[in-house]
């Protein structure tokens, strides 16, 4: 499946300054894309229909006939507004 990165993504991928941090996320998006299993969940309600969970961010992504990569934030406390 083809992997489409947003402008917004690009941007904050690159604004992780940690190296492994960003492999492991490019890592889980390649796997998901692939059809391994990932800590992937369905989101009801929301501009977004994925969300995948890597460490301490979330990939939030729309699946269709390709994965569109459009946001990366890092949770720093959990509750009930975390993705």
């Amino acid at each position: 499946m083809r992997i489409e990165w947003r402008n917004r993504a690009r941007k904050q991928i690159k604004k992780i300054a940690d190296r492994k941090t960003k492999l492991r996320i490019f890592s889980a998006i390649e796997s998901f894309a692939a059809g391994k299993p990932c800590d992937v969940k369905l989101l009801t309600g929301h501009r977004y229909t994925h969300r995948l969970r890597v460490g301490k961010f979330r990939v939030l992504m729309s699946v269709g006939q390709e994965i569109e990569v459009a946001w990366i934030e890092e949770v720093k406390k959990r509750d009930e507004r975390t993705y």
